[in-house]
């Protein structure tokens, strides 16, 4: 339909339709356990010239543009809600299956491609760089609500959060090497960790000014302050790339440095990113769908190779990065088990897909088909298959109680109060104490409770009971002095 030229009423309409689908499909995805990018990319397919004909899309750029935007917003929304108290036990581990983890997976596949596809080893190693990584978008979407072990979920956020500046870099060096005559091993490896270092840092640097800036700044509208947070996510990713470094993973640790300070209207900054990611989703995974035709994906080679490469990297290439990585952590082998079937292949390795599409490197578009193949299996088999796997093994946890009210002051930004939100927890050392019993800080009040879905309007008489949530008012200076106080009391600050 694009080839005619562009009807910008005929596309805003079937972007319409593509957000309804995808926003209704999740509800599909819930019930059946089928993972939510799965049914996003086959609207996708249906939509294209291969289906009903809709949209003919075939722009690996485009493509790549947008799914580079949306990886920010969805990397930059699971890193605001990433808990650093749950990844620092695990960062080393994780930093570990992001790097060695990611390099044995790739050499692995490599040698299973070098000899099914017939190609040659530098070729046979592009493809394993792209599939070498776990996927973030795939990775959160489908952790998202589950009673996972905490050690276990963080890792695999984590891990799918850092995974991405190895698996471009081996991309774009092998690339690199099949077009081009000489490149130096010294510069690549230079390049390496330079991408991975100066990321870090570049992260850090963007998440400490976007906690300064947005705590300082008073805007005249609180719609404002979501929008002003995600343009240091955006920022963060383009100054770190003309840098030469991994700007993903610098939106990454940007996000969770803010996501673990305190931020003015930081409930709204989540909840606003947090849709905005789904979006993101739904339309990244739509036009990865677009991208591929079913009539070439679906052929007999492509199946029965795609499917081999599949079951090599999900039974043997895989574990092998995980064991050999995390070898020296305290991982139980049960644990090591449950990481090595939870590494989900999603939009990361479709994106990198593009890359040797746009160089004109050969057999790219058999590659491109094959890794669309790997990622609908990898979605499907182990993505629907993880809750239970995680029961199977013992692995999960109760389930964490939530509260489904927001409470927030209307001037926020310019009063000099805050209503933060704190859980008890059932070890809390307050439990069976009243209001006036505790000794909270000067200039801070508890306002409101909520015990299961009642809304108590507390006097100081009323006792705390595990999982009740107290909202208490507290003048902004004396902030951290009640965040001090109540974590002694072993209770737990939720995101508001």
């Amino acid at each position: 339909m694009f080839e005619d030229g562009l009807n910008v009423d005929y596309f805003i309409l079937l972007l319409a339709f593509l957000l309804l689908l995808g926003v209704i499909t999740t509800k599909f995805s819930s019930r059946f356990g089928v993972p939510a990018l799965v049914l996003f990319i086959g609207i996708g397919m249906l939509a294209g010239s291969d289906g009903l004909n809709f949209i003919y899309f075939d722009d690996p750029h485009l493509t790549q543009l947008v799914g580079v935007i949306a990886l920010i917003i969805i990397l930059f929304e699971g890193g605001l809600q990433t808990k650093w108290t749950n990844v620092k036990p695990i960062l080393y581990p994780s930093l570990s299956l992001a790097t060695i983890g990611v390099f044995l997976t790739t050499a692995v596949v490599a040698a299973a491609v070098k000899f099914l596809l017939d190609v040659t080893w530098l070729e046979a190693f592009l493809f394993g760089s792209i599939v070498g990584s776990t996927d973030a978008a795939a990775v959160f979407s489908v952790l998202t609500g589950k009673n996972v072990k905490d050690k276990l979920a963080s890792t695999l956020e984590a891990e799918s959060g850092s995974n991405d500046p190895m698996a471009v870099f081996l991309t774009i060096t092998f690339i690199e090497l099949l077009t081009k005559e000489t490149s130096s091993i010294f510069s690549l490896i230079f390049s390496f960790f330079w991408q991975m270092g100066m990321g870090i840092v570049f992260g850090y640097l963007f998440g400490k000014l976007a906690v300064y800036a947005i705590n300082r700044i008073q805007l005249e509208s609180s719609g404002l302050y979501p929008v002003f947070a995600l343009s240091f996510a955006i920022l963060s990713y383009g100054v770190t790339m003309l840098a030469g470094a991994s700007g993903l993973l610098a939106v990454y640790v940007a996000a969770v440095l803010m996501g673990n300070n305190h931020l003015t209207y930081k409930n709204s900054i989540v909840r606003f990113n947090e849709g905005f990611a789904w979006m993101m989703q739904i339309l990244m995974f739509a036009i990865l769908g677009l991208l591929v035709f079913p009539s070439e994906l679906f052929h007999i080679g492509i199946i029965v190779k795609g499917m081999i490469i599949s079951l090599i990297l999900i039974l043997i290439a895989r574990p092998i990065g995980v064991f050999f990585s995390t070898y020296f952590s305290p991982f139980t082998f049960k644990e090591k088990v449950f990481l090595s079937w939870s590494g989900l292949r999603g939009a990361v390795p479709i994106v990198l897909a593009t890359f040797p599409l746009i160089e004109g490197v050969e057999n790219s578009q058999l590659f491109f088909n094959l890794v669309f193949f790997v990622v609908l299996t990898s979605a499907l088999i182990q993505g629907s298959t993880i809750p239970w796997v995680a029961q199977k093994l013992k692995l999960t946890e109760k389930e964490k109680p939530t509260s489904p009210h927001v409470l927030e002051l209307v001037s926020i930004g310019k009063a000099n109060a805050e209503i933060v939100e704190f859980f008890v927890p059932e070890n809390a050392k307050i439990i069976g104490q009243t209001l006036e019993e505790i000794t909270l800080p000067n200039e801070s009040i508890v306002s409101a409770m909520i015990r299961g879905d009642e809304l108590i309007t507390p006097t100081g008489k009323t006792d705390i009971l595990p999982h009740d949530i107290l909202y208490i008012m507290v003048n902004k200076n004396r902030l951290q002095a009640l965040t001090d106080y109540l974590s002694e009391q072993n209770i737990k600050q939720n995101s508001v």
